[in-house]
């Protein structure tokens, strides 16, 4: 409503999170999102985990098995490099094809075996992230609903999507990535090192002296990196909101010739993202080449050392090829638990922003007892209301109203008056703070909201409408429509003759925005939206405010059949619309300072006749 989206104007826009650590692997250096209270969420994201324990130890076990069969297969391969080189230089050995035969189908068994465990393990770890999403996805959408909509009005849409959608799904990849990371690189980096010891303890210590090197090195580097992608996130944020902004609002930017002054912002901003994501990728760029370095410096140590045990006879020469594989692949398991560690972080940050979510303060649980009230009147009395958004202010205090039934009450008022927080509080979306709301002389907290809101039907200045045909927005204030009673709707709101213009007419399929039709037309459908719906009390605000003169006087017949006989609540800002209106409330700051007809108001002089003067007199 008009008030509301004033009120989301006025928030700050969260756009999308940016600069959060890449996936395993994927060499993303980027600094780690933090948790406030990272050992709670942890624990909390445990208990979701909890339920798939069984599926998770076989995950772990299936891993490790495909972890083993890998780190044999270097040593097989040994053996086979052994034989050839035995049956090569010594000539009373002679070389067995039996023997290598058999121990190539060793080594392939061992790669097949390999891949088969690897395959069930991420088969089981996949069905459980995806799982967990499903309930988390399920809660939150439920949480959602059962949310005041004084939640909505401090959150922007952008940020609960984000919620919603990002961190569930960052929660989603990590779990599926990184756990099983974590079993692979620890298992495969116990069994080299425990390959390499079994192989030669001499050498394995010689190789582990670039180990500490390796961690300095990447430590500092990643730690001036951070401040550049700190920078390159920032600049990002600023780029995308400038494109978004820019390319909304393209038309007033022509209209006002601003078209250089647009394009200079941009490339002064693209200019920092530039600089900020050259350096930020050529710091941690050098990681790369100077761990290549490092592990050709222990390569070469590796070779001399074991070249020297191979002439000397101390070691076969398959087993220095074993080592040499081993040592290569020695270090990749450490920088994949180096990046798991960042990621993790991140994870639980996204885990903590989407509990904070489930933690909201949600509506008050509906009674059991509620009562039904089954064939409504439509008799509205506010007795001694109290609200206030906060309670330091208290925007209404001691109001009290008395609408019969069949009344048509139109309230008006300047912006911020409370006009769209009467009619909020009217239907449960904000609960009052003193006093009583009443329909039939029954409390609306003594009903269920569901019972309450389907008393009401409501068109309302911000139109609604869904990706689906025009047949299908309009049956949707009522399930099983007939199509007769949709095209009776429509013909009462005036929107049969456009509906019939298009190709399709009401088979026209309205696009995600239904920029496809005019912002007139797409009320028109609302309101034969409300129609259909056959309400016991009607909710206008700002109905016919996108809608030209002439439709607006074709509107207002049909909403005159639609009014009879039912208690309608019309917020207008257009003082001609509500002339006819059996009471005018008119509000200010809260209040309701004048109460009365066209006329009567008009004779008083007061602060509704300022509004109508100066809407009418120039």
């Amino acid at each position: 409503m008009t008030e509301n989206r004033d009120r989301q104007k006025n928030q700050s826009p969260q756009g999308p999170r940016i600069g959060r650590g890449g996936p395993p692997g994927s060499g993303m250096m980027r600094p780690p999102e933090k948790a406030k209270d990272f050992k709670g969420t942890l624990k909390r994201l445990l208990k979701y985990v909890k339920p798939y324990t069984i599926t998770l130890f076989f995950v772990v076990l299936f891993a490790i098995l495909s972890t083993v069969f890998s780190i044999l297969s270097p040593r097989v391969m040994g053996m086979i490099t052994t034989h050839l080189y035995q049956g090569v230089v010594d000539s009373s050995t002679e070389i067995s094809m039996d023997y290598v035969i058999r121990f190539i189908f060793i080594l392939g068994g061992l790669y097949l075996l390999s891949a088969i465990f690897s395959y069930i393990q991420q088969y089981l770890i996949s069905g459980v992230s995806q799982k967990l999403v499903y309930d988390l996805r399920k809660e939150l959408n439920g949480k959602l609903q059962r949310l005041p909509l004084r939640f909505f009005d401090s959150k922007t849409t952008g940020e609960i999507l984000s919620r919603a959608t990002n961190d569930i799904d960052v929660i989603s990849n990590t779990l599926q990535q990184s756990v099983t990371s974590v079993i692979v690189s620890v298992f495969t980096l116990l069994g080299i090192l425990a390959m390499m010891i079994i192989i030669s303890p001499v050498i394995t210590l010689a190789t582990l002296i670039t180990i500490p090197l390796s961690i300095l090195l990447t430590k500092n580097i990643a730690k001036r990196s951070q401040k550049f992608f700190s920078h390159q996130a920032k600049s990002l944020g600023e780029l995308n909101g400038h494109i978004e902004e820019t390319y909304t609002g393209h038309i007033t930017v022509k209209a006002f010739g601003n078209e250089k002054k647009v394009i200079d912002e941009f490339n002064n901003i693209n200019s920092q993202l530039y600089i900020h994501s050259y350096k930020a990728q050529f710091i941690s760029g050098i990681i790369m080449p100077l761990m290549q370095l490092i592990n050709s410096l222990g390569y070469v140590i590796v070779a001399v050392i074991g070249g020297i045990y191979v002439i000397n006879g101390r070691l076969p020469i398959g087993d220095i090829q074993a080592f040499i594989q081993y040592s290569r692949q020695f270090n990749q398991p450490i920088m994949q638990l180096a990046e798991v560690i960042n990621t993790f972080q991140s994870t639980i940050a996204s885990a903590e922003r989407v509990f904070e979510l489930l933690d909201e303060e949600e509506e008050l649980i509906d009674k059991k007892d509620a009562i039904t009230i089954d064939t409504p009147k439509g008799n509205v009395r506010f007795d001694r209301v109290k609200f206030g958004y906060t309670k330091e202010n208290t925007l209404m205090d001691n109001m009290n109203i008395d609408v019969y039934s069949g009344q048509t009450v139109a309230i008006v008022g300047p912006t911020g008056a409370g006009k769209t927080t009467l009619v909020n509080l009217l239907m449960r979306f904000y609960e009052i703070d003193g006093g009583a709301i009443t329909i039939d002389n029954i409390k609306t907290t003594e009903m269920t909201r569901n019972d309450l809101r389907a008393m009401f039907g409501m068109v309302l200045q911000d139109t609604w409408l869904f990706n689906g045909t025009i047949r299908d927005n309009i049956a949707y204030a009522k399930e099983n429509a007939k199509e007769e009673e949709i095209y009776k709707a429509a013909k009462l709101a005036q929107a049969d003759h456009f509906i019939r213009t298009l190709p399709q007419g009401y088979d026209t399929i309205l696009n995600e925005e239904a920029s496809n039709i005019s912002q007139g037309q797409k009320q028109l459908l609302t309101i034969a939206r409300a129609i259909l719906a056959n309400p016991n009390i009607l909710i206008l605000d700002e109905a016919t405010s996108n809608v030209d003169t002439r439709t607006e006087h074709l509107i207002q017949k049909g909403m005159e059949e639609l009014m009879k006989g039912r208690t309608s609540f019309v917020i207008a800002h257009r003082l001609s619309t509500i002339r006819n209106a059996d009471v005018i409330l008119v509000m200010n700051e809260g209040k309701i300072i004048e109460k009365g007809s066209h006329e009567k108001l008009l004779e008083d002089r007061g602060f509704y006749w300022e509004l109508y003067n100066s809407q009418f007199v120039a």
